[in-house]
């Protein structure tokens, strides 16, 4: 298969094939993001579902959040997957952590608030 048949072609347009074990090890990282996301959205799923002894708007608020955070773990595991591999192929800097930051900042603040009215 020539890069030009390969998808996504923004990604394998430009550069040479990296190392393998490089390209396997960026999959297994993009695999991990989309099973996180995946926890968000069965925790926000599960949330919804189980009647707790706290206010019902904000039970559906924080449900709502991890699934929108479960939505855009899903999207940013992409987007990371392929800025990484076109950044191998092409030699320069991988990309920054950014969304792992914002992803961590929103559980911790969810937890807290679960927390703060189940205690």
């Amino acid at each position: 298969m020539t890069d030009d048949q390969r998808w996504p072609g923004y990604v394998y347009e430009q550069g040479e094939d990296p190392d393998y074990r490089f390209s396997f090890a960026n999959e297994r990282t993009f695999l991990a993001w989309l099973r996180t996301s995946l926890a968000l959205l069965a925790g926000g799923v599960a949330l919804d579902a189980v009647e707790l002894d706290i206010p019902h708007t904000l039970q559906v608020i924080l449900a709502a959040a991890l699934v929108v955070l479960g939505l855009l773990g899903a999207v940013a595991s992409w987007v990371r997957w392929a800025r990484s591999e076109r950044a191998m192929r092409v030699g320069g800097r991988l990309p920054a952590f950014g969304f792992g930051t914002v992803l961590v900042a929103a559980v911790i603040v969810i937890a807290a608030a679960l927390l703060a009215v189940l205690v």
